[in-house]
């Protein structure tokens, strides 16, 4: 019985670390050193469906946004165009802007911007829908 109950123990101990760890970063094509997200992912949602995960990154000396769709959403849509981005305090656009048709993920192109705050920006533009959101501001 004791040996049962420390294998429970275990195994919600891992499951606990699964959801609470702060989330790896896929691998950026355009950093091959690596990257590491900073500040919290946020969710690109219409209505209750979540639609995408959007996060901000640094590395390789540069600040990255970065979309990724949620398969649940890309089962029942095909046609549609990412954009990602670095959003720079009191700039009006985003650098690094990037985009994308019918990918799962999108990394912007890196900006030169570790010394100014900035958020993370994604998008997506189907036929049924248009919005984006941007990651909390870090600086």
């Amino acid at each position: 019985m004791q040996k049962k109950v420390g294998a429970v123990l275990l195994a919600a101990a891992a499951l606990a670390l699964t959801f609470t760890g702060q989330a790896q970063a896929e691998t950026n094509p355009s950093c091959p050193s690596g990257v590491t997200q900073i500040g919290a992912t946020k969710y690109l949602k219409h209505g209750s469906t979540t639609m995408a995960s959007v996060k901000q990154f640094k590395g390789c000396n540069k600040n990255w946004g970065y979309v990724y769709v949620w398969d649940s959403w890309r089962a029942n849509h095909r046609t549609y165009r990412l954009y990602a981005g670095v959003q720079v305090r009191g700039a009006e656009f985003p650098s690094g802007y990037n985009s994308v048709e019918n990918k799962q993920e999108l990394w912007s192109y890196g900006t030169d911007t570790l010394d100014k705050c900035t958020k993370g920006y994604g998008s997506i533009v189907s036929s049924s829908y248009s919005d984006g959101v941007e990651t909390e501001e870090r600086c």
